[in-house]
Parts: structure tokens; sequence; C-alpha cells
């Protein structure tokens, strides 16, 4: 593994890219030690940007990423340009491309970053899910918006909250169970609340979507402190970057 994170255990077709940072390697100061990438969670803004050049350095990106403004929405952004220097973070909470060199990136601390590539490298995309996302249907709406059939598709589930760690009430049981977005075997009760298996539940809802090829990580953001930034753990902490793009 890199000092700044690690290539995705997965099938991903020839011509397709992607990196999974971790917490170690940046600059930035506690509580966000140290390769926070995120501007929006209290951090130095100026370590922020150095934490992101020194990826950009480091990886040898075609080009900056595209970060979000990510709100748990279902919006699906494409880009079919490189990021130009002060623009504006869009909001949404998946990206995809169909051009080479335009990097995608979506900012995880708990929730799921899910990487998607097309079979002949025609396209890629990008997913930040965290329950409300997959209740929103995030999964579903980029999917339906890939120029490509599901079974075109692998996808990466990459780290976030396991089961054992992640308790929910009974408001997000009742709303993902009625809401058709996930089974009652996603879910064990404890104490009057439940434990929510994120990862399950996104494997499920691409596989139902006929995704072709879907690749559980199995990464824990709670358990490992040293390696994953959990805001479910830490509360006030910093947050990773899952990128995918195109030769």
């Amino acid at each position: 593994m890199d000092a700044l994170g690690f290539v995705p255990d997965w099938p991903a077709p020839a011509g397709v890219h992607a990196w999974q940072t971790v917490r170690a390697g940046g600059v930035s100061q506690p509580p966000y030690e140290s390769l926070n990438l995120a501007l929006h969670v209290g951090d130095d803004p100026d370590a922020v940007r150095k934490n992101r050049k020194r990826l950009f350095e480091a990886l040898k990106l075609p080009s900056m990423p595209h970060f979000l403004d990510q709100q748990h929405t279902a919006r699906v952004a494409k880009f079919s340009q490189p990021v130009k220097m002060g623009e504006t973070p869009l909001l949404a909470d998946a990206a995809w491309t169909d051009a080479p060199g335009v990097v995608l990136a979506v900012m995880t601390a708990d929730c799921l970053p899910i990487l998607l590539a097309d079979e002949q490298s025609r396209c890629v995309a990008a997913i930040h899910a965290g329950w409300r996302g997959l209740e929103n249907g995030v999964i579903d709406n980029t999917v339906a918006t890939l120029p490509v059939m599901p079974q075109a598709l692998t996808a990466w589930i990459g780290p976030g909250i396991s089961h054992d760690h992640f308790e929910v009430g009974s408001e997000v049981y009742e709303a993902m169970l009625n809401g058709r977005r996930a089974l009652p075997t996603h879910f064990d009760a404890r104490g009057g609340k439940w434990l929510m298996d994120l990862a399950a539940i996104a494997a499920w809802q691409l596989k139902r979507l006929g995704v072709g090829r879907v690749v559980n990580s199995g990464l824990c953001t709670w358990s490992e402190p040293a390696r994953f930034y959990s805001y479910r753990r830490d509360g006030r902490t910093g947050r990773m970057a899952t990128l995918i793009w195109l030769d």
C-alpha cells in the first residue's frame, strides 16, 4: 500500500484507473491528520489544497479531480472536461464521464464510495452513498444515467462503516424497507435500535439493477482508525477520496 492510499482490488477494464486514499501522507493537523481532502469540515483550506496538490502530483493524474458538493442527494453530474481553476463544485452525489483524462472523485468518512466501470472502457462513474443516498436512489439514478447496459458494468464498493458499528433508529429501518431500498436481512435488532449493513444493501441494489459484477472491499472505516477517517467514530474529522478516470 502506498502512503497516500491504494489501488482498488477489482477487475477494472483496460484503460480504467482508480485510487482510494487513506488518512496518511498529508499535511493537515489534528483532528484532521493528515491527508484530509475536504474543504467543508473546518480544516485549514491551505492544508487541504496542499493535500490535493500532493495527491495530484504523486499519482501523476491527467487532471485535477472533480470534487462534488455532496448533500446525500440522488443527483448525478456528467463531466466532459477537466476541472477549471476556481470552479464551484456541483451539487451532486454521483458523477460520470466518457471523456479520457477527466478525473472523478467522491469523498467519504463512513458513507460508501462506489465505482462503476463499463467493460469496454466507454464510461466510468463514482458514487457517494450513505443510508440517505441509498434510500434516495443515487445508485439507481447513476446506473440509469450511464449510456451502457447494467450488465456491462463492474462495481467496486469501497471502505465504509461496517454492519457491526452502524446503529440506526427505527425511522431509518422503516424508510429503507417501505421504500423497497433494503431487505429485513440487511438489519439486526439491538436494544431498540438496528445495525444496518450499508455495503450489503448497496451490493443488493446494484445486483437488482442488473450490474454484471459487484466487488465489495469489505473494508470498515470505523474499525481502522490509523488508516481511515470515520465520522461516527471521531465526529470532527477529515475525508478520504475515491478517484476514477479513463486513459
